[in-house]
């Protein structure tokens, strides 16, 4: 199985040495040798000399290779933890893992989703470990190496923000490692996605504004830039007014709002963000109507209109996802995505990939239009 690969790897250096064809200071094979000579992927030849070197049998130097180290009687053993391991029950010892890497969750979008992925992996007799990158670029790429050190079988990532791609996400794709992305695709990767239409929901949102007789409509967003997701709902808002005849103004398309993002959610950010909320409704008193990128930026909005003074009733906010309020009822005019489906989507097609079954590249899941108080 994939999973013991690394092992023979392991044990094919091991006797090397004992047989004494590689002797102390002398270079091993590289993770490209192993990886061409066995018939596996860098991931797994990687991780065999990552143990032997765990293990004192050989020494990694950055930059020049792995050599045998100066040890008399190599371990001769396959690889093990020294740290206690709990026991499992029979039916459990053979149990796949996966891994899941998430920026954040949060309830109006992210929980529903985590929540269907670890049920169809219940079902499907697969275990999920989750890992929160909170937006940061190293952080993914560590947890990417981390999983792949714990030998999950095949990864589920939501991609952090702004990034065309990540080295290690890109290598595991290229290594043919089983990979899923989630609520978003990322340009140029030929990997298996699962998510909404962006484009068509923004349109949907924005039109609904505009069938209710604003023609007067602003946009505000975090970065749009190198997140497809969000560059999709840019576009769905201007192709939604362009179609209606609405003059577009770039002056009301605010995307540089940062405390939203998963990295910024700390309270740093937002003061800068209310003030240019702030200043925008001064500069244009005439604009009612609202079309934001998700539920916090929604949210922040309501809060400045409210502080302000001004009559919040008259104003129109739609977002990406959403709470009700206590009554159960939608705060905001907004688009619902399929969380309970698109988890489930997602590993499905990541279960396809283990079984070497045929996979769509990109799957598309439906959204739903949700408007407040049924108007």
């Amino acid at each position: 199985m994939e999973a013991h690969l690394y092992e023979r790897l392991y044990m094919f250096i091991v006797q090397e040495i004992e047989e004494g064809r590689l002797k102390p200071g002398e270079r091993v094979f590289s993770e490209k040798e192993l990886a061409e000579r066995f018939g596996v992927s860098r991931i797994t030849s990687k991780k065999a000399l990552e143990k032997l070197a765990d293990a004192g049998i050989i020494r990694r130097i950055q930059g020049k290779g792995s050599f045998v180290t100066d040890r008399s009687t190599p371990e001769v053993g396959p690889p093990h933890h020294s740290e206690p391991r709990l026991s499992l029950a029979p039916d459990e010892q053979d149990r796949p893992v996966i891994g899941l890497l998430i920026p954040n969750f949060s309830d109006e979008f992210g929980l529903q989703l985590l929540r269907s992925m670890e049920e169809r992996c219940a079902e499907l007799q697969y275990d999920l470990i989750i890992k929160r990158t909170y937006g940061g670029r190293e952080e993914e790429k560590r947890a990417i190496r981390l999983f792949v050190h714990l030998g999950v079988k095949g990864l589920i990532v939501v991609p952090i923000h702004g990034e065309h791609y990540n080295s290690e996400l890109l290598r595991l794709v290229l290594d043919k490692f089983p990979v899923v992305l989630a609520d978003r695709y990322l340009k140029g990767i030929p990997v298996c996605s699962v998510y909404t239409d962006n484009k068509k929901a923004s349109m949907d949102l924005t039109l609904s504004l505009i069938k209710r007789g604003y023609d007067q409509i602003a946009y505000l967003s975090s970065p749009v830039e190198n997140t497809p997701t969000l560059e999709e709902r840019l576009y769905g808002y201007t192709l939604a007014c362009t179609l209606e005849g609405l003059k577009l103004n770039q002056d009301y398309c605010l995307t540089n709002f940062k405390s939203v993002l998963p990295m910024n959610q700390n309270g740093r950010e937002t003061d800068g963000d209310k003030e240019m909320m702030k200043r925008f409704l001064v500069q244009y008193p005439d604009i009612r109507a609202f079309v934001t990128s998700e539920f916090l930026i929604a949210t922040m909005l309501a809060q400045v209109i409210d502080s302000m003074g001004l009559p919040l009733e008259q104003y129109e906010i739609a977002c990406f996802d959403s709470l009700n309020d206590s009554l159960g009822k939608p705060i905001f005019t907004h688009i619902q995505q399929d969380e309970k489906r698109m988890g489930q989507e997602a590993v499905d097609m990541l279960v396809s990939q283990l079984n070497g079954e045929t996979v769509p590249e990109r799957k598309i899941i439906e959204h739903r239009l949700v408007v407040k108080d049924g108007r």
